[in-house]
């Protein structure tokens, strides 16, 4: 486009972009945990995201994600002419919003701290997403009275209609985001290489997705907690009381509790 789209349309775009832009721990998107504080598109076409955290010392690897994919995912917008993508009030701001904006990896804006970039550590959390959705599919099919030899067996298409389809269709996106077969006549119950899941390994593997499952909802949980306490006003709702540049400030740092994995600079889990 060679003039800006008119901004109110422009923010409804740039809005619904971000939904679409998953915590990469939680699979939620930043809009529903309350993550977007703020979003301003210029008459000219600028789109300006100001982005916040539960706490001031979230790990920077997966601050860098978050702010990356939202960057990418507004400049992708039809009509956009510019992109400022800002995190506020996190211990590595600096350095993670200069980076983001020059176009650079993880490790330019830390170097020494990582090797390589975070494919590695985006496609960990792929997986684990990937685990919980079908927990949350095969755990509703248990329910329902599906033996564990039947449960094997199953295919994605095989389950539809057993199963709300919002569900269905989540296992499907995490299984296109890690590249496995996502088509009606791909096995219900994968394991992380793409291979089906044998009845006698069953068990175990949905003892562990459910591991898996819990360990997400809960950090989820913690963290909304977190946000509500540092900033106030409902998550999602850019602009609330407490949002940072408007009307309150947040929770000095060492007021600040942190979820495991998400603490003073630690690995996420």
């Amino acid at each position: 486009m060679t003039t800006a789209a008119p901004a109110a349309a422009l923010e409804s775009a740039a809005r619904r972009a971000l939904d679409a832009v998953r915590d990469p721990e939680l699979d939620e998107p930043i809009t529903d945990l309350g993550f977007v504080a703020a979003l301003e598109v210029s008459g000219r076409g600028e789109v300006l995201a100001e982005l916040r955290l539960p706490t001031y010392f979230c790990a920077p690897n997966f601050a860098y994600l978050m702010v990356a994919d939202a960057h990418d995912a507004l400049r992708a917008v039809p009509g956009v002419a510019g992109v400022r993508v800002r995190l506020l009030d996190h211990f590595a701001s600096e350095e993670i919003n200069a980076g983001v904006a020059a176009g650079g990896d993880f490790t330019g804006a830390f170097p020494g701290l990582a090797e390589g970039d975070l494919a590695d550590l985006r496609r960990t959390f792929r997986r684990k997403a990937h685990t919980a959705c079908q927990e949350r599919v095969a755990r509703q099919l248990l329910r329902g009275g599906a033996a564990h030899e039947a449960l094997v067996a199953l295919t994605l298409g095989a389950v539809r209609g057993r199963v709300p389809e919002a569900d269905l269709e989540r296992l499907r996106r995490r299984r296109a985001d890690l590249g496995l077969p996502d088509g009606p006549d791909a096995a219900l119950l994968l394991d992380d290489d793409g291979r089906p899941v044998p009845l006698e390994g069953l068990p175990a593997r949905l003892r562990f997705a459910r591991t898996t499952r819990i360990s997400i909802e809960g950090n989820s949980g913690w963290c909304r907690g977190l946000l509500g306490t540092r900033y106030g006003g409902e998550p999602g709702v850019p602009g609330e009381q407490g949002a940072p540049g408007r009307s309150g400030a947040p929770t000095e740092p060492e007021e600040q509790g942190a979820p495991s994995g998400r603490g003073r600079g630690e690995e996420p889990r």
